[in-house]
């Protein structure tokens, strides 16, 4: 069987796509107080952004132990899989990578190297299907890893946040956003690069949709580009018909439904892009 491609559900990689390239997703843990459910299984993304406004404590989340992830290594290697890849959400917003770590030293009967893929969504996706495709292909570990670390170079997700409330309330706020997140009536955008998560403020809706527009823009010539959004599936139609000359001439946009892991901490209402600039 080869190279098989291990990540988590943060990836928002579609079913179809999963699927057709054999890529193994570890579900992580959506908590309601002592009750937890396993992202994308146990509960799906209507249900869990429909509740979330009127969750009081809001969810938290959490990375399965390592156990789960060794298991899943070790069942891959019974299948046939010669090595494995495991690619995870940037170690600077979640433990992911740490426990991946962790399960792949573990690990005695297949060789596993974990990537912190500096990124979240669909940036994470990206790198797992630009690695799904190249094991297809032939190409070695160390191949594939070089691929990847000239990829996420390239890689950028910028999104439009409906407010700062989610983060507020999650803690999960950084410093970058913690600046402005004492001023009311701010629209945030947040870029995620090389493993950096940053933000800018703007003052209205209409201003951040521009200001994001704007700013892939003046990335150059795109690779790759996607929307993601939380449960606003019609504002992310309509930032593409705003931005449409960004996107290639053929075919429908890739839009994805962030999963609630990532959900939970930025809030309903979000819409972005995901983008790899060309070499």
């Amino acid at each position: 069987m080869g190279i098989r491609i291990v990540t988590d559900s943060t990836c928002d990689l579609p079913q179809e796509i999963v699927n057709e390239f054999g890529i193994t997703v570890i579900p992580l843990y959506i908590n309601y107080g002592d009750q937890g459910f396993l992202d994308g299984v146990d509960i799906s993304r209507k249900e869990f952004y429909e509740s979330l406004p009127d969750s009081d404590p809001l969810p938290t989340t959490a990375t399965p132990g390592v156990n789960v992830f060794k298991d899943v290594y070790e069942r891959l290697a019974k299948e046939g899989a010669s090595e494995i890849i495991s690619i995870h959400i940037s170690i600077n917003l979640s433990a992911t990578v740490e426990i991946a770590r962790k399960a792949a030293d573990a690990t005695r009967i297949v060789p596993v190297t974990v990537i912190d893929s500096q990124q979240l969504s669909l940036g994470v996706g990206f790198q797992v299907l630009t690695a799904a495709r190249a094991a297809m292909k032939g190409k070695t570990v160390d191949e594939i890893i070089s691929i990847l670390e000239n990829q996420i170079s390239r890689t950028y997700v910028i999104a439009a946040l409906d407010t700062l409330e989610f983060l507020r309330r999650s803690g999960r706020m950084n410093a970058a956003v913690e600046r402005i997140g004492s001023l009311l009536r701010i629209k945030p955008m947040l870029i995620m690069h090389n493993g950096n998560p940053t933000a800018e403020r703007v003052r209205t809706r209409k201003g951040v949709i521009k200001r994001i527009i704007k700013f892939v823009s003046e990335l150059g010539n795109l690779e790759e580009i996607a929307l993601v959004h939380t449960n606003a599936i019609e504002a992310a139609k309509e930032l593409y018909r705003q931005a449409r000359d960004l996107f290639p001439d053929s075919g429908e946009p890739l839009i994805v439904d962030v999963t609630p892991v990532l959900g939970a901490n930025i809030g309903p209402g979000v819409v972005g892009f995901a983008c790899i600039t060309e070499e």
